[in-house]
């Protein structure tokens, strides 16, 4: 199937056979994906919030030689008849193609699905009764669905699949290119073999917006404003949306204890809180908006006078320059989410605390002079990590988040600085300008292999999965192996047991008569040696082969060798002591105690513990434990700790190196072949 991009998007809605425009293609395209569609005029797009996707200005990360085309929707409702003209002025003028969601499947897909179930979850807020969440609401979901599949469908129109990349922005499209199968609460994505990569690549903001907005003649008489306003106090400033996860509240009561702690700061010390509008509906954003009232109003009656009001509630929508004016003139910039995404605010900050030449001239400071800022951020937001200088607390410790208020204005003017250039290096380096170019660079990378991947499907019902492998990859057939073994005068054939002539899942683990019968075929052909290495020790392995004369076994992964029926067991190497056991197994013995359906199997070179039979997942994570601490007690021990297949094994350091010693033993010969079987592959 060929496909390719429309030139004209009225060819999509005609109905007629499109025009392809399909010339020298000079560069790639990115196809950015977003839920709404950003303002385009400046007055609007100003008003937007701080962590809004920023996806008309990543373009400038992306190079000259990248195209990009942005698919959204429109935050009004479009005509039918407007539909066509609409799309084609969006594409012709800004690179943009809409989707167009009728109102109510778009409220039900943002402000019930989306902000209702998929934003609480996303903040660790579980529905654990119908006051938190409310009900699961099946309409909700297939409104979801739907959106999510007229993008994807708006996506393939306009995309090369063999040259574009598809950028898909936030939880609000997580289905957008994702086929899967939902099985009682199992999923299972279809990625075809591919390499899937995550990383962390924290975003940046617009630095040019911000200083272009910092050079507006409205910026700078706000600011000439709230200077006359605030003279001769310190100002603590707080950028929130009025969200349960945002701390408000929390953060209040913290200044509340300032206040009765430190009698000093009042009178001297203001608290703005700018509480932008939430953006989901419901009753706990009722619940904080009255709780936040409240408690401005408890702390403005206690410690309040007249000209000074110690708390600022600000809860109506401010234009981007008065926003920026707020952070120019404050000392101090509180964050106290207890959960949070990124949250650009403190990065919005430190750029408005550099300032310009005109606006330290408003605020009568030296250009010259270095700049300064303080932060107080939460531990639960994205960007805490990047900011090294900030001084990070625990929302919910409102005695600790106090100090750190006082603290921060307390901080000697020198340190100040020095935290301030620290930051304002690291932000103005790592913009959104660099986060899409980093972006891009990896998804490059990523997908760089994929077209010339090819997918084999390996393994049956439950095991099934596609792995994708070179173009120079051979499947190994069975004529190539009939063929190789006719053509050689001697052979030496290695089996693996556990897992290959049985099922590591299979409850009973001896030999069927079937693998018997081929086992003494193969050892009857005087060409051939067989060799079947288990993991099983020789008590058991001894009993399940008997009845073969010519077989060569392996017990304990190779620690023991027999060469033949009739002959004795003989040992690759000695380790004259085995005192680590006393160690290890009750560690094992703890953690077998713990996990039902555990056991350890004692052998005379290892200790295993096996999980087979316990609950897959707490075994797993139990196998994890068990590891990590048995690493630790043996550490200075000389034997390794490994996990494979539902256990965890330890033994000597130099069985590591047996399997390799049994294969030299056993099968060197002048002009002969080794076949070998094992769960993973055939050599």
């Amino acid at each position: 199937m060929v496909s390719r991009s429309y030139s004209n998007l009225l060819d999509l809605t005609s109905g007629g056979s499109p025009t392809f425009s399909r010339g020298g293609k000079k560069f790639p395209r990115v196809a950015t994906v977003a839920g709404v569609l950003s303002d385009l005029d400046d007055e609007n797009r100003s008003n937007g919030g701080s962590d809004a996707p920023s996806s008309i200005s990543q373009e400038h990360g992306l190079g000259e030689d990248v195209e990009v085309i942005y698919v959204g929707s429109l935050k009004e409702e479009i005509d039918v008849s407007e539909q066509d003209d609409v799309a084609q002025t969006l594409l012709e003028t800004f690179k943009c193609v809409p989707a167009f969601i009728p109102p109510d499947l778009f409220s039900k897909f943002y402000h019930g699905f989306c902000k209702q179930h998929l934003w609480p979850l996303f903040h660790y807020m579980l529905p654990l009764s119908p006051d938190l969440g409310g009900r699961f609401d099946r309409s909700l979901w297939q409104a979801y669905v739907s959106v999510n599949k007229i993008f994807a469908d708006k996506v393939m129109e306009v995309i090369t699949p063999d040259d574009d990349f598809v950028w898909v922005h936030d939880y609000h499209l997580m289905n957008v290119g994702v086929s899967y199968q939902s099985k009682r609460g199992y999923i299972g994505l279809e990625y075809y073999g591919r390499t899937v990569s995550i990383k962390i690549l924290p975003v940046g903001i617009h630095m040019g917006q911000l200083r272009s907005v910092l050079d507006l003649p409205e910026t700078e008489a706000k600011v000439a404003q709230l200077r006359d306003k605030f003279q001769g106090k310190t100002v603590l400033l707080g950028v929130d949306d009025m969200d349960i996860f945002k701390g408000i509240s929390l953060k209040l009561l913290a200044f509340e204890q300032l206040l009765t702690h430190h009698s000093d700061k009042r009178g001297k010390v203001v608290l703005v809180q700018i509480a932008n509008p939430a953006r989901g509906r419901g009753k706990d954003v009722q619940e904080v908006q009255s709780e936040t009232y409240a408690t401005v109003a408890r702390i403005n009656n206690v410690f309040g006078k007249p000209g000074y009001e110690p708390v600022v509630l600000i809860d109506t929508s401010l234009h981007f320059y008065e926003r920026i004016a707020y952070y120019v003139i404050a000392e101090c910039c509180l964050v106290t989410a207890v959960r949070d995404g990124m949250n650009l605010i403190p990065y919005e900050y430190i750029v408005c605390r550099q300032g310009t030449d005109k606006l330290d001239e408003t605020l009568d400071l030296n250009p010259s002079a270095p700049k300064k800022s303080m932060l107080v951020v939460s531990e639960f937001i994205g960007c805490s990590p990047s900011l090294s200088g900030a001084i990070r607390v625990n929302p919910w410790n409102t005695d600790a988040v106090a100090e750190a208020m006082d603290s921060a204005m307390m901080v000697p003017e020198a340190e100040k600085q020095m935290r301030h250039e620290k930051h304002y290096k690291y932000v103005s380096s790592h913009d959104v300008a660099y986060w899409a170019h980093s972006f891009l660079l990896d998804l490059e990378r990523a997908c760089r292999e994929h077209i010339r991947r090819r997918c084999w499907g390996i393994g049956f019902g439950l095991g099934f999965r596609v792995i994708a492998l070179d173009p120079s990859f051979r499947k190994l057939s069975v004529e190539h192996i009939v063929s190789a073994y006719r053509r050689t005068k001697n052979r030496a054939i290695l089996l693996d047991y556990d897992g290959t002539m049985t099922s590591q899942s299979a409850a009973d683990m001896s030999p069927t008569a079937e693998a018997i019968g081929i086992l003494n075929k193969l050892c009857r052909d005087p060409k051939n040696v067989v060799i079947v290495v288990s993991g099983k020790n020789k008590e058991i392995l001894t009993r399940w082969f008997a009845s073969c004369e010519n077989l060569a076994i392996g017990a304990e992964h190779g620690y023991f060798l027999r060469p033949q029926n009739s002959a004795d067991w003989e040992t690759c190497f000695v380790c004259q002591d085995f005192y680590w056991k006393q160690i290890a197994e009750p560690v094992m013995q703890l953690y077998t105690e713990t996990t039902d359906g555990s056991f350890i199997e004692t052998k005379e070179s290892a200790l295993v513990w096996n999980y087979q039979l316990a609950d897959p997942d707490f075994g797993s994570c139990q196998a994890k434990e068990l590891h990590d601490h048995l690493e630790s007690v043996l550490a200075n021990e000389p034997v390794s700790v490994k996990s494979g297949q539902h256990i965890v094994e330890v033994k000597p350091q130099l069985a590591a190196v047996v399997n390799g010693y049994f294969v030299t033993e056993m099968s060197v010969y002048p002009s002969g072949s080794i076949i070998v079987l094992d769960s993973l592959h055939v050599v």
